[in-house]
């Protein structure tokens, strides 16, 4: 595994960050899966020499806080881990039980930090942008997270690199903690963020941590035109099919597989994974695994290295998109 500093901090993260999605209950998802059948992927990650794990309040509706806490403090020492959650998502029930006012980032990381039965987390990020609440209020809330102890760095998820730059300067103008990370929306079928926040992040030194870097599996290669996957998820995850399986699409996992043939040993997710990995900017891109072979194959991807001519092969295909992956 090779470690990299998370943007211009000193936090050192793994090349790829386990994210905690799939781990929780299918009560919430019905690809989900429980406690008994995560804990054996967090303890494999950790052997595998992944330090970073990305979970989320909302999902499986804290439970996946819960299972994630749990399997940390069996597994491995507190100061060896990177965690990091997200408020926005509502998960309770009220009209301020979701957004990013400060009473609800106030109770919201009260919560998690119970769930996950933890002092602290190493990232707290902002699951999306409000419209409903000024920038202002946020950013002082999530500040005095940071001075409470309660969260050692922030960070940010899809949005608009206007908006981001704007919560920026927003913090610089009062002496409030910056954000150190992006977890964006980016793979090699959705490379619209490479029009404005990637630049914007290298150049602020802000940390890239792509969420859906394999999209949602789509980039697997094993989905043709006719039938749209064989597993499970692949079969109700209707926010995938949403985003994903148009014609072009098509066009660009069929690179993939041509690019992944030219590498010996190399599957088409790992081939798509290494592209990212390649990226500028791009410290750890956020991997789902529901399979023991997903979570091996993504780490194997940090070895394998792209030629100018496969990643020109890769890119080729590409057409541009509506912009996804921000509500």
């Amino acid at each position: 595994m090779e470690y990299v500093n998370l943007g211009r901090t000193g936090l050192k993260v793994s090349r790829i960050c386990l994210g905690m999605m799939t781990y929780g209950t299918p009560d919430w998802r019905e690809w989900v899966l429980d406690e008994e059948q995560s804990r054996p992927f967090i303890r494999r990650a950790l052997e595998l020499g992944i330090n970073f794990f990305d979970t989320a309040d909302m999902y499986s509706l804290g439970v996946s806080e819960e299972v994630t806490g749990r399997a940390l403090r069996d597994f491995a020492p507190r100061d060896e881990v990177v965690l990091a959650t997200k408020v926005f998502f509502p998960i309770g029930q009220g009209p301020n039980g979701g957004g990013l006012s400060r009473k609800h980032i106030m109770e919201a990381i009260d919560n998690s930090l119970r769930r996950l039965g933890m002092d602290y987390v190493d990232l707290y990020q902002i699951h999306r942008w409000d419209d409903d609440t000024p920038i202002e209020e946020t950013m002082e809330a999530l500040h005095d997270v940071v001075k409470a102890g309660k969260a050692r760095y922030i960070g940010a998820s899809s949005m608009y690199a206007w908006q981001f730059a704007k919560a920026q300067y927003t913090a610089d103008l009062h002496g409030w903690t910056r954000f150190v990370s992006m977890q964006n929306h980016y793979n090699l079928i959705y490379r619209e963020e490479e029009r404005e926040m990637l630049p914007f992040c290298i150049d602020q030194g802000v940390g890239v941590i792509p969420w859906s870097p394999l999209a949602r599996g789509f980039l697997a290669g094993n989905r043709s035109r006719e039938a749209q996957g064989d597993t499970l998820r692949a079969k109700t995850d209707t926010y995938a099919h949403n985003m994903y399986y148009r014609d072009n699409d098509y066009e660009v996992v069929d690179r993939v597989v041509e690019v992944a043939g030219r590498i010996d040993g190399a599957s088409p997710a790992q081939t798509a994974l290494a592209w990212l990995l390649h990226r500028p900017g791009v410290a750890a891109p956020i991997i789902g695994a529901s399979k023991m072979s997903h979570l091996e194959d993504a780490v194997a991807a940090v070895d394998i290295h792209l030629s100018p001519e496969d990643i020109q092969l890769l890119e080729e295909p590409y057409r541009p998109h509506p912009i996804l992956g921000h509500s």
